[in-house]
């Protein structure tokens, strides 16, 4: 299996040139994509894009890893659920609406969405302290 840089789109020859989309695009919409479902709590990221995001910059292809090759383009999908959902049903919306995104944006179809939960989010209670008041 080789890799390519690029995917170059094959609409039919119009006269006007070619479209080719980078991977880190298709990282993007399906970063995106998949932070949309309900039950998502966050995407898996490295310690460096941690940093960037606590200095402002939003990284939305955080989590994700596109792979090109000849037979097609493979996602994988690394993100943490929220507490108390049905992960098979929050993972089969995170395909369906990943492979939506990428066929409306891009008229590209994946072979393959994997999802790989890495871990449960719980909510933070936060107590606050009862202040008694004397009259």
């Amino acid at each position: 299996m080789s890799e390519y840089s690029v995917l170059e789109m094959d609409q039919g020859n119009n006269g006007l040139g070619k479209v080719e989309i980078a991977p880190e695009v298709i990282e993007v919409i399906a970063g995106i994509a998949a932070s949309e479902v309900e039950g998502v709590a966050g995407m898996r990221g490295n310690f460096a894009t941690g940093v960037v995001e606590r200095l402002g910059k939003k990284n939305h292809g955080k989590g994700v890893k596109v792979e090109l090759t000849e037979t097609g383009i493979k996602v994988d999908v690394y993100c943490l659920m929220k507490f108390g959902v049905s992960i098979p049903s929050v993972a089969g919306k995170i395909q369906d609406n990943i492979r939506q995104a990428l066929l409306n944006m891009t008229a590209l179809d994946a072979e393959e969405v994997n999802i790989h939960v890495v871990g449960i989010q719980f909510e933070n209670q936060k107590h606050e302290p009862e202040i008694e008041q004397e009259l």
